[in-house]
């Protein structure tokens, strides 16, 4: 079989993955799009309707409310749909991934709490088995729950706004992202697979986690200095643990959705062969420029950070 070099391909993966070896991967680590509507590439189904996120009179220039949704009992039938229509599009993806892994090889995929079950439907719809489900815990996050005394008194409903005092309308802060965690099915023993594969076996004493062996829960956060340059970027420490423990030097690292490129820099880090995939052009520009310059002379570094920048203006 031909040796895998380190690509990096400027494709949607719908059209890259089918185009890899057969049983050639030996992890795929993604964030992959939430399908929550987050931003114009997080838009994964086909409803056009136009108040999809959209915003009530009463929270114009409010901050933090402006991209708010209809209530439930406002949802039409095309968003009731959306959620089957992000699935479909997971599936067209998770076929062809199948025969790319290795046997025992395992993916993690970085999911929203309220669609991850689509993706475990595709996933395990196109042959991989749900291994885990690991939380990615954070040291801040955004809480943007609106005060329900506060609207009662928009409407002039003081006694009400009294009677619900401290009351919000939104969900508790959202301290950890998941992380689902699949294989690709094996013949016989995983003893036996992580011989003929090299996949399946956990690095775990070589990666303790504070002295200590590593739980399902990964509590870590960018390293100083680390800069960001997507709205979902990841760090770097947290996917170089997650390869360093499913994986051996040389093994090939596959990330369908690159974005800015952080997967790729955290296989390059660890010795490992990675294929980077994204479709958007700007940060396939930003990725590939990070993944080049991971071993640059600090010159280099100071001189890509300058390229950098002309990118996260444009």
């Amino acid at each position: 079989m031909e040796k895998i070099t380190d690509r990096l391909l400027n494709l949607d993966c719908r059209i890259a993955i089918p185009t890899l070896k057969p049983d050639s991967i030996h992890l795929c680590l993604s964030d992959i799009p939430y399908g929550i509507n987050l931003d114009g590439w997080d838009v994964l189904h086909n409803n056009t309707n136009s108040a999809l996120l959209g915003q009530s009179p009463a929270q114009v220039g409010k901050s933090g409310f402006k991209r708010r949704g209809k209530p439930i009992n406002g949802w039409n039938e095309a968003d009731k749909k959306s959620g089957k229509e992000y699935e479909n599009w997971c599936s067209s993806w998770t076929e062809p991934l199948y025969p790319a892994m290795k046997k025992g090889a395992s993916v993690f995929l970085f999911c929203a709490r309220r669609t991850m079950h689509h993706v475990i439907n595709a996933m395990e719809g196109s042959g991989f088995l749900l291994r885990d489900i690991l939380a990615w815990k954070k040291p801040v996050a955004h809480h943007r729950a609106q005060r329900l005394s506060g609207v009662l008194e928009g409407r002039e409903l003081t006694e009400q706004a009294e009677k619900w005092e401290g009351w919000r309308l939104g969900n508790l802060s959202p301290m950890y992202e998941p992380i689902a965690w699949f294989f690709k099915p094996y013949d016989h023993t995983i003893t036996d697979n992580v011989l003929e594969n090299e996949v399946g076996a956990l690095n775990i004493d070589n990666n303790l986690v504070n002295g200590e062996r590593p739980s399902n829960i990964l509590d870590f956060w960018f390293d100083k200095g680390e800069k960001e340059y997507h709205e979902a970027q990841k760090p770097v420490s947290l996917l170089k643990f997650l390869i360093n423990l499913t994986t051996r030097e040389n093994h090939v690292v596959l990330d369908p959705f690159m974005g800015s490129g952080s997967t790729c820099v955290a296989a390059k880090l660890t010795k490992r062969k990675y294929i980077g995939i994204e479709l958007d052009e700007k940060y396939f520009e930003i990725a590939k420029m990070r993944v080049e310059g991971s071993n640059l002379t600090y010159e280099q570094k100071e001189k890509r950070a300058t390229q950098l920048a002309i990118f996260e203006k444009q």
